[in-house]
């Protein structure tokens, strides 16, 4: 495990979030968050707590916080699962699935976002992170297929860059990011492994250190940026 990111550059007055850590990235997250003790409390919430396609979870859980929040990351994904699986070819898409990817992947995120970000303090770094994913990205698709996953991370970070140039008119020092984390060793990527040398398969606790050192080391002249986890710009 990474020693935990002292988180120097967020102001040691709010709270931090942490919703999809019920996974492997994200519980990992809100313990490193945790054992930083930079936070006035790690709301470290899974989907009993805010449902990423249920809104008024999601209003409900941004009403509960004890502060106003510092930080708030979003480490959920959808790439297979009740219905969802990678395309490998056109005639794979199915109109449902790539539907429910959209939901997960993009829209959920930007709706923890219009819950959550207007509670950011108004002076100060605070920010607003989602996990994205280098496969999102127009410049670096070689490869094709993955329609559904693809495109909606690809979605994510547009929303994403659009949530930074409205959150600058009003918190100027606030920082929206999306995060590639790299191929981290969870559920989510386990079917997909298998060409993946060892030396490039993460684990969660080393995956979610180098994410929270980007935190860190990002400011707002970088918001609506992706990054990946060695803190390089991901080409869109």
């Amino acid at each position: 495990m990474t020693a935990p990111c002292p988180l120097e550059s967020l102001p040691a007055d709010g709270c931090a979030v942490v919703v999809g850590a019920g996974g492997g990235i994200g519980a990992a997250l809100a313990e490193a968050l945790a054992a930083s003790r930079r936070f006035t409390a790690v709301h470290a919430l899974r989907r009993a707590d805010l449902d990423l396609e249920d809104e008024a979870s999601i209003s409900a859980a941004a009403g509960r916080l004890d502060a106003p929040p510092r930080l708030v990351i979003v480490a959920t994904g959808l790439l297979h699962g009740r219905g969802v699986t990678p395309e490998k070819a056109l005639r794979a898409v199915d109109p449902a699935a790539m539907l429910r990817s959209y939901a997960v992947n993009a829209v959920g995120p930007l709706l923890v976002a219009k819950h959550f970000t207007p509670l950011f303090p108004r002076a100060g770094k605070a920010t607003f992170a989602a996990l994205s994913a280098r496969v999102g990205s127009l410049g670096d698709n070689r490869l094709g297929g993955w329609h559904s996953y693809r495109a909606s991370k690809a979605a994510l970070n547009m929303l994403l860059r659009n949530l930074a140039i409205e959150l600058a008119r009003s918190r100027p020092q606030a920082v929206c990011l999306a995060l590639h984390p790299g191929t981290v060793d969870t559920g989510l990527s386990a079917p997909f492994q298998g060409a993946v040398p060892d030396a490039r398969l993460f684990t969660p606790a080393y995956s979610a250190g180098r994410l929270l050192e980007v935190i860190d080391h990002r400011g707002p002249d970088d918001s609506g940026g992706v990054f990946d986890w060695a803190d390089t710009p991901v080409p869109w």
